[in-house]
């Protein structure tokens, strides 16, 4: 199965103009037991879960990252079918998991599974199977993305309403205090409308600074009006300017822009003799991106168990590290510098023996060497080596046998960390501006 003429060319047509490309499916796969849910389909789900996969895969250069939800008890079917070389693993099937997974030609590095905080059974099981949303960490062109998957509570009685507004607001939260300055892109079943009343869909935007492709693609930037007829779409849909509960949002930072190209419910790609794979319009969304020549950031390193930083957004063009200041002793515990225009930063705890390097006027740190290690079986930074352009060097921590190298590119700079830290600093990556 391919895509049709009008989508490959308005993709391969925005590819040229821009650093890269690439494109995002958001599918509720219907995949909770038949006897809970039938969907109102003629397939049989373990045949229709097939041809998803099988669809996945013939489509597997075209669908660069798929959110799925209600991926439950048909799951180890859409694998085995599916060629994708990054995946998220099962959570499990009813009752124990939540449906959603993640598909990906680009490196995933960590999924993070999150619970709702609240849930309602007023119309919907939704409590039956711990429903939530999923932070996948992926590394796209050098860039990391945090691509966030979500299904939320489902019905529409007043209780129905509320947990699901608290649903959207957990996600809008978990942003605000966990990806703050990063790129982030939202999809999945949203079970709101920008039409209904008591939804708001629209916290995406207001709250993170989200954009939403169909409103900007279809809508030409107009939300529609809270209270509104519904703008209902046929399965399949024939047209794009109609509104499904399935959403799509994203976000850029200062490393990399995006740009949505086109929207699409894709239905019509997911269709076995005539008959639909699931009860829900899939939206297909291709975007461009562009690389930012001012603000570049490393690799990371280390584990994923404590507390998010970024230093980037209180970073200015223009700026050099002025001092460098390390905590460690048998694990680095602390990390922070000082920026030419007084910012600083510090992350991690206080334990450990302090090691502070002065740079001077034209001189820069460029490279580092991160080695970690288990410590209470989480994997922690344990060691930094530092390298600065006139070959000064320092050291905190101690050094293992599981190390990296980082080196900012030519005519950059390190000034700035991103990562995770606690008492210790336990995820670690560098941020970069041009000399």
């Amino acid at each position: 199965m391919k895509f049709s003429t009008k989508i490959l060319v308005s993709i391969l047509s925005a590819t040229l103009a821009y650093a890269g490309a690439f494109n995002a499916l958001s599918f509720n796969v219907a995949g909770l037991p038949q006897i809970l849910q039938n969907n109102g389909e003629e397939l049989d789900k373990d045949i229709a879960t097939q041809k998803i996969g099988e669809d996945f895969a013939s489509m597997k250069d075209q669908l660069d990252i798929i959110n799925v939800q209600e991926d439950f008890n048909y799951h180890a079917k859409l694998y085995d079918y599916d060629n994708h070389p990054y995946r998220t693993a099962t959570s499990g099937g009813v009752p124990f998991g939540s449906g959603l997974n993640t598909l990906s030609n680009y490196e995933i590095l960590h999924t993070k599974r999150i619970k709702w905080n609240e849930c309602s059974n007023a119309s919907e099981n939704d409590c039956l199977t711990p429903k939530g949303f999923t932070v996948s960490t992926l590394r796209l062109d050098g860039h990391i993305v945090n691509v966030i998957n979500l299904h939320t509570d489902a019905g529409t009685e007043d209780d129905d309403n509320a947990k699901r507004n608290s649903n959207l607001k957990q996600v809008a939260d978990y942003i605000d205090s966990n990806l703050y300055d990063q790129a982030v892109l939202v999809f999945g079943d949203t079970n709101s409308r920008y039409t209904r009343a008591s939804d708001d869909i629209a916290i995406f935007t207001n709250q993170n600074g989200l954009e939403d492709p169909w409103i900007v693609l279809e809508r030409n930037g107009i939300v529609p009006e809270k209270g509104a007829d519904s703008i209902m779409c046929q399965l399949p849909s024939t047209e794009n300017n109609c509104e499904t509960v399935d959403k799509m949002f994203y976000r850029g930072d200062k490393t990399i822009s995006f740009k949505a190209d086109t929207f699409h419910y894709a239905g019509n790609l997911f269709v076995h003799e005539g008959k639909q794979l699931s009860d829900h319009n899939p939206i297909l969304v291709s975007f461009t991106y562009t690389s930012s020549e001012d603000f570049k950031t490393s690799e990371l390193i280390g584990g994923y168990h404590s507390n998010y930083f970024n230093d980037i957004g209180k970073i200015n063009k223009g700026v050099k590290t002025t001092k460098i200041s390390l905590k460690g002793a048998n694990r680095l515990d602390s990390v922070g510098l000082t920026l030419s225009d007084g910012t600083k930063f510090v992350h991690g705890g206080s334990g450990g023996e302090e090691t502070t390097v002065n740079l001077s006027t034209d001189e820069y740190w460029t490279k580092a060497y991160l080695c970690t290690g288990k410590k209470d079986d989480h994997t922690r930074i344990f060691y930094i080596n530092g390298t600065t352009t006139t070959g000064k060097t320092f050291q905190a921590g101690t050094k293992t046998s599981d190390c990296k190298y980082f080196e900012a590119p030519q005519g950059y700079q390190i000034t700035g960390y991103f990562g995770q830290s606690g008492d210790n600093v336990d995820l670690l990556g560098f941020i970069y501006i041009k000399q």
